[in-house]
């Protein structure tokens, strides 16, 4: 399992930022970590909300090829449609592009890289990161955790 960058900023005697992290952001869909804990399953959570990385090819969305709609597991909020979802060999959901305005980004430089951490708009959920490897028309791929998210199939 990898280590989540508050494991990583507690280690580095940063835990009180680590402990007010989701209060010092804003959004619109806020819970309490106990809220979040009833709510979301154990692997849903340690995504979400501690950052965590699910194995690959462990989630049943790798596969999910229906026409449908991809959305936040902790808000319920539309993330991805299945026109954008690719098979990028990687062991987890990826997409050429978010709906508007689903996603935010913020710069992730733990492990020792820079990469860009995707997170939900509306509750600050962690869904994955967005590279610059991915398919035409965006040349981007957002290589997302499945059990961040839910699907729901219909007609696009």
């Amino acid at each position: 399992m990898l280590t989540t960058r508050r494991t990583l900023l507690a280690a580095a005697g940063l835990a009180p930022v680590v402990a007010a992290w989701p209060a010092l952001a804003k959004y619109e869909v806020t819970l309490t970590d106990a809220q979040w804990r009833k709510k979301l399953s154990p692997a849903a959570y340690k995504v979400l909300r501690q950052e965590d990385t699910e194995r690959p090819y462990s989630s049943p969305l790798n596969g999910e090829h229906r026409s449908g709609v991809f959305s936040c597991a902790g808000c319920a909020l539309p993330l991805f449609t299945s026109k954008t979802k690719f098979e990028s060999g990687t062991g987890w959901p990826s997409f050429w592009a978010p709906l508007r305005a689903a996603v935010a980004t913020t710069t992730d430089r733990t492990l020792g890289m820079e990469r860009v951490e995707v997170h939900c708009r509306r509750c600050g959920g962690h869904l994955g990161h967005v590279f610059d490897d991915g398919p035409k028309p965006t040349g981007k791929r957002y290589c997302m955790n499945g059990v961040a998210m839910t699907f729901t199939p219909r007609a696009l």
